[in-house]
């Protein structure tokens, strides 16, 4: 990303992908990859150095918008702090029911938790819909459920009460991060969490 500076401030953003008028000159997009960054400096193109230092993941958090400045003769793009998404639903309160916006105590927005959890439901369901059909075939046919199988389905589902008490207990959004964040200890990578088993594992 570029940035045109005129009279020390910015007055136009460009990608870098199509030609630039500057007065009554006609500058070729090639001004953007073949010219230097002195060369482009000198007709006031600056390239945008970005700080990236206050951007967090936007799964857990909201990040705010650039801001763009220039000075010292760069220009320099910096995302301020970013808020953390809300781990909690949030209910409608008695000046949204006022305001006809909804019922108090009645969930608003859902938050995180909420979310999280029912994305583990799904991943649950999947993973034992690939053997409803042993349960299926007893209830037709009446032949039994291998051992392996049932074992397997009763840890999904002792897993998936575990996964859900855990994301439950999380007393805010970063504990929730790290619930998911991945470490390697001798070769091996694992999360707070855990995994779902599978049964081809």
């Amino acid at each position: 990303m570029f940035a045109l500076v005129e009279s020390g401030s910015i007055t136009k953003y460009m990608s870098g992908n199509r030609g630039i008028t500057i007065g009554d000159i006609q500058y070729p997009k090639s001004i953007f990859t073949l010219w230097s960054a002195s060369q482009r400096e000198a007709i006031g193109i600056y390239e945008v150095e970005m700080d990236t230092s206050k951007r967090k993941d936007e799964k857990w958090y909201i990040n705010t918008d650039i801001t763009y400045s220039f000075g010292s003769g760069k220009v320099t793009g910096v995302y301020g702090d970013a808020t953390a998404k809300a781990h909690a639903d949030t209910l409608f309160t008695a000046q949204d029911e006022t305001d006809g916006k909804g019922t108090e105590g009645e969930v608003k927005s859902r938050g995180l938790k909420y979310n999280l959890i029912q994305n583990i439901k799904r991943q649950a369901a999947a993973e034992l819909q690939n053997t409803d059909w042993y349960v299926i075939r007893k209830a037709d046919a009446g032949t039994a459920v291998p051992s392996a199988i049932t074992t397997h389905r009763a840890a999904v589902r002792t897993k998936v009460a575990e996964m859900e008490t855990a994301i439950t207990n999380a007393s805010d959004t970063p504990a929730l991060q790290t619930l998911y964040t991945y470490t390697t200890t001798d070769g091996v990578q694992s999360r707070p969490l855990g995994e779902l088993p599978r049964l081809d594992s």
